[in-house]
């Protein structure tokens, strides 16, 4: 681990955070927001999409089956 980049400060010092968003686009941070919550919620789109695919046949054979 790079410890680096790592800092330790008080909880009552102002931090940059708002300086380092700023100074970005708004799309770097939409990507942000969006690896977040990927991370955070455990998302994959794959298996996601294959998990839709799957059902949609289910349902289909279904229907044909009756």
């Amino acid at each position: 681990m790079d410890k680096s980049v790592f800092s330790i400060v008080s909880l009552s010092e102002e931090s940059d955070d708002k300086e380092y968003w700023h100074a970005k686009t708004p799309q770097e941070r939409l990507e942000a927001v969006e690896l977040m919550r990927q991370i955070n919620y455990g998302y994959d789109p794959t298996t996601t999409r294959l998990q839709r695919v799957l059902k949609i046949a289910q349902t289909h054979i279904k229907l044909y089956a009756n």
